[in-house]
């Protein structure tokens, strides 16, 4: 457990650095493209850091991770179900998956500030919510 939470310590110091770097939500829709394109990556790599935390509490307790072509809505969808995150958590994390999706597959000169501007400014509120689910999660795994 104590390789585990150093893990996830990791990755949660590398969203912290992200969302510092994330500008204020208002500030978005003044951004070039390519500032557009950098805040995209942070938002991108936010989301992956999520998803690194999830995959390596599911291996932890010995779940095979998703496969496929729809793997990280599976992941997604196997944390909750065996109660890593909630359901909000799982709703707020849909979005952040979307764009994910959106990121992988177009082009810089297709992001759009007032596409972006909630996730920018709900991505501490997000991060905080999946911190208190995985905190409560890992609390319970180590009292057994």
């Amino acid at each position: 457990m104590v390789d585990l939470r150093r893990r996830i310590d990791v990755e949660l110091k590398n969203i912290d650095r992200i969302l510092v770097e994330l500008p204020a939500s208002d500030r978005v829709h003044g951004l070039s493209t390519l500032e557009l394109a950098g805040v995209a990556t942070l938002l991108h790599n936010f989301y992956n850091g999520i998803e690194n935390i999830l995959k390596q509490i599911l291996v932890a307790k010995d779940f095979a991770i998703p496969q496929g072509q729809s793997w990280h809505k599976d992941l997604i969808e196997l944390s909750l179900k065996n109660g890593i995150i909630s359901e909000g958590v799982k709703e707020r994390l849909g979005k952040y998956l979307a764009f994910r999706h959106f990121f992988s597959h177009a082009y810089a000169l297709d992001l759009y500030p007032q596409r972006m501007e909630p996730l920018v400014g709900s991505a501490a509120s997000v991060y905080g919510s999946f911190k208190q689910d995985i905190g409560a999660r890992l609390s319970c795994a180590s009292e057994k």
